[in-house]
């Protein structure tokens, strides 16, 4: 560690361009973190630190900050410090250790230790105060932020258990008070290669959360972490440690701070493009709004993962929650009641955050604010709502703040529980609306009878805030106007996910207020907060009068209908408007929707929801829906072996559309044999035994459940399971139900403004490869649907369903960049020649062109996805095919890790990739391959011409030197140097250049065998260990020219070095042992003092050389020759 404040010294491009600004930035006047460097060496603290930092690399805590802040902070109310040694042990065990024997792995753990960092530990009293009553120990003052302590480490080592002397090391980790709650991971930007998801990667392995079989991480420094942080400087994300790379989210606004003035701001001289770390630093890593953040936005909740389980996760915030609770706070805090204003109460007003942005969770950490602010903490928070899960998360916020949560199901109940004074968490659960056949005329006389019972006035308190759920549905209704008289002074705030349209935005506004925060559909599609939405059209004949092939009967398309274009249709098409209803009708519609379903959806694992015209209609659907996968079931079934191969081995643009179905369907067909169709319906009066079966509570819970799991392994399917691939409803599900996993909505149902908005929003949610939202169209809405979103403000018009022409030019546009990167004139290069596509690598041979290329295809393998597998990605799939071949031989050809990933596009991609290289026999050429495997030379030799061949060694040799060069720098650093002077001598002459790269890879196996045939006998007969600490020697104090005297007292030294490693590795847990190893370290230093050739520079040779011995810790003890 260096000295406080100071900056890492080390360099390159994730250094100069992420870490050092990052720390400037956390150091500066505007967040006052103190800053320190982590340990490289043995050292366990900085010259001048407080004693008793660190015990070893296994201690995460910063013991005694942590010690010295507990006393400091707890005080009796005379100021008199009462935390003593044990009450102190007392502390820092229940926060450390008894989490973890409570047992339950490290999310329990983390979630204990975080509920102690919240409310304190309880200890023993004192006889003399307070009646000797147990005291609370607080490990972090949250009223009083500038009381604690705030430390960024740099470089902070912890071991792996079990590993053997393994260790890990993040770029940065934030102390408060000594307790790590924050863990960094940076890479090289990304217009430098760098990719924010290796950071992620890293954050969770070092966490423990790959499912390695052996470990490969620290629990012990996560048992209190509550944010994670992955950057590339122009890249930041906030996460968890649970976090998977999609839940990790951006923070584009430094609330209150302006984010172009953050981003303008310059804390180095390199700091110029990380604008998102700076905003992010700002906005989250500020130390009064990190404990802010911790305190009352982060949270644990259960998730699905597969069906029947589920896995329990930690949750942050995003920016747009925090802004909108710090909002509404300041808006209750500052706004005049009725009774100041005269008219009406100031205090509340409108959240609109769109379908898919968490505004359930924005609920949540609003009332968790609400308990920890001065002032505010005493309010009565009713809640409207209909849903039961936002009811189960606010409710689990009460526990946390030792509330005991009251609902009210029935209208008769409301009064009693609102008129009781004081605090308190009251929902009011609005009933669904069950009878989904009810006339609008019963709907208007049941909202009459609601509103002339009102309960009249219940409860006159100001300290009372009204949060209506849905607001655009809610604040016309009979039960909000008796809540507003029954409440004449509380503060109400709506939240709603579906744009208030302008015809009824003054009443809105009238209702609530103004609005308190806004977060619209285009932000958080450039968040990437939900995907976006495609939308495609189909009619449905009613009649085929022209004899048309079943087939046909859905492919006329069209953009728009209006209500009177639709009725013609159909008149044109059918004898009645009975047509959406016709058996044949629904039969022919469910027909379409599976093939499109298995073609565009089953291959990613995606699932799907039917909107239908009625209640009957979705039963009917179910039938529809079985009897079309078993007749795709039998097609497949029925093709001959010698068709299903030919069929396979076709290149994807070769297929027609009958024939990608038979494929994908082959491809899934065990999946397909078994999945469900499941209509959710409500229950109506009269009601036939065919429609009862599916309106049961318990039947909806069923088969929401498997709905939103993932679909089981197809090796696991044994004939019994049914996992729901379809849910099928009428007016449920269509608000409120989160389904990430949901990727199509077929709308066989009209719909207009708010419904169909909220409806198609199902399908936007996000998920790990899941790169668009599709709407499929039967009912003829493209009008309605442009009519809601042109009722919106004019600032509020972005992000409306896009239709799929718009991405096929895009396409057209993506394809061409990519051509004339590569100067692709005319036709393209066969995907097939491999010789004319290592052509295409050659000339990616500069790091910037390969920068560039990787982001072109990226972004056209995203449309690409989208698209296919409709007819019109057929003239780009060779693109696709060649593209991403070049991709992956470069990825092999310059060794990169950093590349092009086809994990990170979707499993129609990867298909179509992995076909291409299988059919070529190239599959184990394509991947990164290291200089030492038994095939690299046979890899070599497998690629056309000499300059191929010298590009792959130069980057094999280059990465082979980087990751060994601790075992031997002196060694490693001359073949580095030769590297170069073999590129400048032979720049262009290829040939040249493979055969002095070949000449150097035999040097290099020499070097790590210790058999150079360069070499002094007595040097020669030295362990590789030996061998590297003898050259360690030679290349720090002499110029390369040695006698024998002095050879042989450094042969000796190395020697003795050895024995020493020998001797002291022979202790249980050496590797682990910080104190041992520092001794270690002095007696390599006393050797060096004792040879009179090496005695000057005795203290620097001492940090090297054992630095060499831990880097080659796995051959200490090997016997010389």
């Amino acid at each position: 560690m260096s000295a406080e404040g100071s900056i890492v010294a080390e360099s390159g491009p994730e250094c100069t361009f992420v870490e050092k600004p990052l720390i400037a930035q956390l150091t500066s006047g505007d967040m006052g973190w103190r800053h320190v460097r982590g340990t490289t060496g043995i050292e366990l603290q900085p010259p001048g630190a407080p004693s008793y930092v660190r015990r070893g690399y296994d201690d995460a805590m910063l013991e005694g900050i942590l010690r010295a802040k507990l006393v400091e902070l707890n005080r009796r109310p005379d100021g008199r410090p009462w935390v003593d040694e044990a009450r102190a042990d007392q502390a820092v065990s229940a926060l450390t250790r008894g989490a973890v024997e409570a047992g339950g792995g490290l999310v329990a753990a983390n979630e204990a230790a975080t509920q102690h960092l919240l409310d304190g530990v309880d200890v023993p009293g004192f006889e003399d105060w307070d009646g000797g009553r147990n005291q609370t120990v607080r490990f972090i003052d949250w009223q009083h932020p500038e009381r604690n302590d705030f430390l960024a480490v740099s470089q902070f080592r912890m071991t792996v258990p079990g590993s053997g002397g393994e260790t890990i090391t993040p770029d940065l980790v934030l102390f408060v008070n000594g307790i790590p709650l924050v863990v960094i991971e940076g890479k090289k930007p990304t217009a430098m290669g760098g990719n924010i998801y290796n950071a992620v990667e890293q954050l969770q392995r070092y966490a423990n959360r790959r499912e390695s079989a052996v470990p490969e991480g620290s629990e012990r420094l996560f048992r209190t972490v509550q944010l994670t942080v992955a950057t590339t400087g122009d890249r930041a994300r906030l996460g968890t440690f649970t976090a998977r790379r999609q839940d990790y989210v951006v923070w584009r606004d430094p609330y209150p701070l302006v984010a172009k003035d953050v981003a303008a701001r310059s804390y180095v001289p390199e700091d110029r493009s990380a604008a998102a770390q700076k905003v992010l630093a700002a906005g989250v890593l500020h130390p009064h709004r990190l404990l802010d953040i911790v305190r009352n936005f982060v949270l644990f909740r259960d998730v699905e993962v597969a069906e029947g389980r589920t896995a329990r996760v930690k949750i942050g915030p995003r920016y747009q929650q925090y802004r909108a609770v710090a909002k509404a706070v300041a808006r209750l805090q500052r706004g005049e009641t009725k009774a100041v204003h005269g008219k009406d109460d100031k205090r509340g007003g409108i959240v609109w955050h769109t379908q898919g942005s968490g505004k359930s969770l924005t609920m949540v950490f609003l009332v968790r604010k609400l308990r920890s602010t001065p002032g505010l903490e005493h309010l009565k928070v009713v809640v409207v709502t209909d849903r039961k899960q936002l009811q189960k998360q606010l409710s689990e916020t009460a526990t946390l703040t030792g509330e005991k949560p009251d609902t009210v199901t029935r209208a008769d109940q409301v009064p009693a529980v609102l008129a009781r004074h004081g605090a308190g968490l009251v929902f009011v659960m609005i009933q669904k609306q069950q009878d989904a056949e009810k006339t609008r005329a019963e709907r208007a006389k049941s909202a009459a009878k609601k509103k002339a019972a009102g309960w009249g006035l219940v409860n006159e308190s100001e300290d009372i805030v009204i949060l209506v759920d849905e607001a655009h549905r809610s604040h016309s209704s009979g039960l909000h106007d008796n809540l507003t008289e029954s409440l004449p002074n509380a503060a109400r705030i709506g939240f709603t996910g579906t744009p208030i349209l302008m015809n009824r935005r003054k009443l809105t506004e009238t209702t609530f207020g103004e609005f308190i925060d806004k977060y619209r559909i285009a932000d958080a599609e450039e968040d990437g907060a939900i995907v976006p939405i495609y939308y495609e059209g189909h009619i449905a004949r009613g009649a085929v009068e022209d004899g048309a092939a079943l087939d046909e009967a859905m492919e006329e398309q069209f953009d728009e209908l209006t209500d009177e274009q639709y009725e013609q249709l159909q008149k044109r098409y059918a004898t009645s408007t009975a047509v959406l209803s016709a058996d044949d009708m629904i039969r022919r519609k469910a027909r379409h929707m599976l093939r499109h379903y298995v073609q565009s959806v089953l291959p990613e694992g995606f699932k799907a929801q039917v909107v239908a015209h009625s209640r009957g209609i979705a039963v009917g659907y179910r039938e529809a829906l079985q009897a079309a996968r078993n007749e795709l079931v039998a097609e497949v079934e029925a093709l001959s072996e010698e068709r299903l191969q030919r069929l396979l081995e076709k290149k994807p643009e070769e297929l027609k559309p009958k024939q990608k179905t038979l494929v994908a369907a082959h491809e899934n067909l065990r999946l397909l044999k078994a999945i469900d169709f499941v209509p959710v319906i409500s229950e109506g009066q009269n009601d036939r035994s065919a429609l009862k079966e599916w309106t049961k509570e318990s039947t909806h819970r069923k088969a929401e459940k498997s709905f939103l799991s993932p679909f089981p392994d197809p090796d696991q399917l044994d004939g019994t399971r049914r996992p729901v691939a379809f849910l099928i409803v009428r007016t449920m599900l269509l608000t409120g139900f989160d389904a990430p996993i949901e990727q199509v909505m077929y709308l066989d149902r009209r719909m207009k403004e708010a419904e169909l908005l909220q409806a198609v929003a199902r399908v936007n949610r996000t998920a790990d490869g899941k790169s668009a939202g599709l709407v499929v169209d039967y009912a003829g809405v493209a009008t309605a649907l442009k009519e809601a979103m042109d009722q919106y403000a004019a600032d509020e018009r972005e992000g409306k369903p896009i239709d799929f022409e718009a991405e096929e030019h895009k396409l057209e546009t993506q394809c061409t960049a990519l051509r004339q990167h590569f100067d692709l004139r005319r036709d393209l290069t066969n995907p097939d020649d491999i010789v004319a596509v290592n052509r295409l690598v050659d000339s990616l041979e500069d790091d910037q062109r390969r920068i560039t290329f990787r982001a072109l295809l990226r972004d056209f393998l995203e449309t690409y996805t989208v698209v296919t597998p409709r007819e019109s990605a057929r003239p780009y799939a060779k693109a696709a095919r060649l593209f991403t071949f070049v991709a992956q031989l470069a990825r092999q050809r310059f060794n990169e890790d950093d590349g092009f990933d086809p994990a990170a596009y979707g499993k129609k991609v990867r298909e179509l990739i992995n076909q291409h290289v299988r059919s070529l026999g190239v599959d184990k050429m394509i991947e990164p391959t290291r200089l030492t495997s038994d095939d690299f030379e046979t890899k070599v030799h497998q690629l056309p011409g000499s300059r191929a061949k010298a590009s792959m060694m130069r980057h094999a040799l280059r990465n082979h030197i980087d990751l060994n060069f601790g075992k031997n720098p002196a060694a490693y650093a001359a073949l580095r140097k030769r590297v170069e002077e073999i590129l400048k001598k032979h720049a262009d002459d290829w040939d040249a250049q493979l055969a002095a790269f070949q000449r150097l890879f035999e040097e290099v196996k020499e070097t790590e065998s210790g058999a150079g045939s360069n070499l002094p006998d007595d040097v020669r007969s030295l362990t590789p260990l030996e061998q590297a600490l003898y050259q360690q020697l030679t290349s720090a104090l002499t110029d390369g020219v040695i006698g024998d005297e002095i050879r042989g007292a450094f042969v000796a030294l190395a020697q003795k070095v050895h024995d020493l490693a020998s001797h002291y590795s022979a202790k249980p847990d050496f590797w682990t042992n910080p104190a041992a190893q520092h001794d270690f370290r002095t007696e390599i230093w006393m050797e060096a003092v004792a040879c009179p050739h090496t005695r000057e520079k005795a203290d620097p040779l001492a940090d090297a050389l054992r630095d060499i011995v831990h880097h080659n810790r796995k051959d200490v003890g090997r016997h010389r020759a």
